[in-house]
């Protein structure tokens, strides 16, 4: 993440904090900042940290500042010339630790801003606890003054945040128990396998025979779908997957289109109702909505529509908002005829979403005449840096022209799911660590 954003003033002091010696002639506010209360951030920070500003996000405690002052102070006047080498260590401490599963944005002189979304409040302070020790003790050689360095934001504004000091007895007790690494599910940022070892709902549609001889078996996980704004979750996406039962392997998007329109069919029945024995369950049945897989070949059919409309009506009364509707193998489709599709099925949907397996500028163009609510494809994987933000701007640039929404599925980390929402895209979902 980068770590390189500087106060534009004040640059020989700490931009988090001010001397002790000003105190005489501080106003409110500034008092308040000498106590930890206010902190400034700089200029490049603020534009990364408002899609932060969640308020249930904030409320949550996941989010923290650690402070690098106590190191400041020690350094004195050699930290103008040392303090690059300072944060070049802090970034391969947080870097390592924090991996694809958390956040942190270099926010001022002094001060570095931290998202644990996967620990719980304690945790998430008893980790950075952790970092700002190893931080202190290379530095300083002791860590005695990493309890009074970390703070939790409880408000972003305009060009400063407001944070109080975390308890350490808390933040220690957590720590010593081992509490660092808890997964807390209530607000969770990565995406997860959701299907749990328990016996299977009985499902007419899977496995059948397909055309071809072959028996098919349909299965589908859930992903969490996050909203960029305020990184929270809006509900689940549906990955169906077709697997030869004979070998195991599993198909394609490509083979899957390929199908007999009947094989088609029977995978999108299969799939919706896995999805409604996933929201009749307690616990998936709280999601605000879910994100169905049903193919333009099914929703093209008068046999497929008559099938498909009653399972997706059922599948909306389950959750808070309504089923989102994604149209697959949409590739070469006149836009006309997907406009004809969206329709059909946009009474029974909270949006219509297309889906694109090969998304390229041209690909996009060809649905201008759709009237598409939002359009979705996958991330690739393993580009470089550069490599990645030249693709998320040619390809959501051209998303955008299209449909106001644009859902980038597998990005590789928090991080460039930040970089997405900065080239305009709204949704997204994490890539598993481990598929």
């Amino acid at each position: 993440m980068p770590g390189g954003a500087e106060l534009a003033t004040q640059t020989a002091s700490a931009a988090g904090a001010r001397t002790a010696s000003q105190g005489p002639r501080l106003d409110a506010q500034a008092i308040a900042q000498l106590a930890g209360g206010v902190r400034l951030v700089s200029a490049d920070a603020e534009a990364q940290l408002a899609r932060f500003a969640d308020p249930i996000l904030l409320h949550s405690g996941k989010v923290n500042l650690i402070s690098l002052e106590a190191v400041q102070k020690r350094l004195s006047e050699k930290w103008l010339q040392r303090k690059d080498q300072v944060f070049a260590f802090a970034d391969r401490v947080l870097q390592r630790s924090l991996g694809s599963e958390g956040v942190y944005v270099r926010v001022s002189d002094t001060d570095v801003f931290i998202i644990h979304p996967t620990l719980s409040r304690f945790a998430g302070q008893a980790a950075c606890l952790r970092y700002l020790r190893e931080i202190l003790a290379h530095f300083l050689g002791d860590d005695a003054a990493a309890v009074n360095g970390v703070l939790q934001v409880t408000r972003i504004g305009k060009g400063r945040l407001e944070a109080q000091q975390v308890d350490p007895l808390q933040a220690e007790e957590a720590l010593s128990r081992g509490e660092s690494g808890d997964i807390d599910n209530s607000t969770e940022l990565v995406a997860v396998e959701v299907e749990r070892p328990k016996p299977a709902a009985v499902n007419r549609w899977t496995p059948f025979v397909a055309g071809d001889g072959r028996q098919l078996r349909v299965s589908a996980t859930l992903e969490p779908i996050y909203e960029l704004k305020g990184f929270t979750r809006i509900g689940f996406r549906m990955i169906r997957r077709v697997i030869v039962v004979q070998t195991g392997e599993e198909l394609s998007p490509r083979q899957v289109s390929l199908l007999s329109s009947a094989d088609i069919l029977r995978t999108d029945l299969a799939t919706i109702t896995r999805g409604i024995d996933r929201l009749g369950s307690d616990e998936a049945g709280r999601q605000l909505s879910l994100i169905v897989p049903l193919s333009f070949s099914s929703l093209s059919s008068q046999r497929g529509r008559a099938e498909l409309i009653s399972p997706l009506k059922e599948a909306g009364g389950l959750v808070k908002l309504g089923v989102i509707c994604e149209i697959l193998d949409i590739e070469g489709v006149p836009a006309g005829a997907m406009l004809s599709a969206a329709s059909l099925v946009r009474p029974f949907s909270l949006l219509v979403v297309g889906h694109l397996d090969g998304p390229t500028p041209k690909s996009f163009a060809r649905l201008a005449g759709a009237n598409l609510q939002a359009l979705s494809f996958e991330c690739p994987q393993g580009l470089g840096e550069g490599e990645f933000i030249g693709w998320a701007n040619a390809t959501v640039a051209a998303a955008k022209k299209v449909a106001k929404s644009v859902l980038v599925y597998g990005a590789p980390s928090a991080q460039r799911a930040g970089m997405l929402a900065s080239f305009g895209a709204t949704h997204v979902s994490l890539a598993i660590a481990a598929q």
